[in-house]
């Protein structure tokens, strides 16, 4: 085995709880980010940092410009250039650490993808915006017994714990049933402060590297920060009297959904990702050559965008379309059977 780059890591091998032997587990491993967003680019770049050495980053969305505020792995090329986030964070994150492997995965998790995208890493770190992904990521890791780090952040506030299936509750024990639309805040309703973001991403970091070099709790407690308020508190998790579906009764709901064309609004003024059932790639110079008759087009190795007033349409290859400037979703249906078809 080759030596280890001392020079780079020496400052974190020092500590008794990383060490050299703790170093060569990180060099090891194999960790799935989910969402490269404002969590998942901190978490990205501190796991990066600390010598992990595979990293599958996985994402659906592109870098905006509103995103900068927060999203730590993004500059104002990358915005200029309408890259997909999964491919910007791996550019940066080859920068910053050339000797760990970076995969990017342009995808939005799915029931369809779930299982093959989460598969064959050690550990899955959760960087999401919206429950649907965590309930997914929830069945898959209790399915192949695989941990998971959980963060979620909003306004001033946020959360995080780690799931050891077949050992403590799951997240679906914490969270029976999933909360309707609308019933909870969004970034896009009361914000977000990346002061916030950075502390529960770094929390999830040092859970993750506990996980890694196998030191982490055998009941891995809630954690519930507010940083403007100065909030800090810590929760035993348990499992109820009540039955889980999942971890008890072997029941993965999420992903095990009827395959149907998936319509979710996302955080962010009336946008909608549009994603077709079945295999529905998409040849983006043929649609970018239709296209280029009624509207503004920009085309690069990832996506089509396409400026239709009052529409913006961004086309993936993979036949996932986002619409921005519909204000529902039957109104979004309608742009996309208009513009690309059906």
């Amino acid at each position: 085995m080759n030596s280890l780059p001392l020079n780079r890591y020496a400052r974190q091998t020092l500590l008794p709880q990383i060490g050299l032997e703790g170093q060569e587990r990180l060099r090891a491993a194999r960790v799935a980010v989910v969402g490269c967003g404002a969590l998942g680019t901190v978490i990205a770049d501190g796991l990066a940092r600390a010598g992990v050495g595979y990293l599958r980053i996985i994402d659906r969305d592109v870098v905006e410009l509103h995103n900068l505020q927060r999203q730590v792995l993004f500059d104002e090329m990358d915005v200029a250039a309408h890259l997909p986030k999964a491919v910007a964070a791996a550019r940066k994150l080859a920068r910053i650490n050339s000797e760990i492997r970076v995969e990017p995965v342009v995808a939005d998790l799915s029931p369809r993808n779930a299982e093959r995208l989460l598969d064959g890493v050690d550990l899955v770190v959760d960087g999401t915006d919206n429950f649907e992904a965590r309930y997914l990521i929830n069945d898959v890791c209790v399915k192949h017994r695989r941990p998971w780090v959980y963060g979620a952040v909003i306004a001033t506030y946020g959360m995080t714990t780690t799931f050891l299936p077949g050992q403590t509750a799951c997240f679906r024990c914490m969270l029976a049933k999933k909360p309707a639309p609308g019933t909870t805040p969004t970034c896009d309703t009361v914000g977000v402060l990346g002061a916030a973001v950075n502390v529960v991403a770094s929390l999830e970091i040092v859970q993750a590297l506990k996980v890694l070099t196998r030191q982490v709790e055998p009941d891995p407690p809630l954690v519930f920060v507010d940083v403007w308020e100065g909030l800090w508190e810590v929760f035993a998790l348990r499992k109820g009297e009540r039955r889980c579906p999942a971890c008890d009764e072997g029941r993965f709901d999420f992903l095990a959904a009827r395959e149907v064309d998936r319509v979710v609004e996302l955080c962010g003024e009336n946008a909608f990702q549009i994603t077709p059932r079945g295999d529905s790639r998409i040849p983006l110079d043929h649609l970018a050559d239709r296209l280029g008759r009624v509207g503004e087009v920009f085309q690069n190795d990832y996506l089509l965008l396409v400026q239709v007033a009052p529409y913006e349409l961004t086309v993936f290859a993979d036949g996932r379309v986002l619409v921005k400037g519909a204000t529902d979703e039957a109104e979004a249906r309608g742009v996309y059977a208009r513009y690309v078809g059906t």
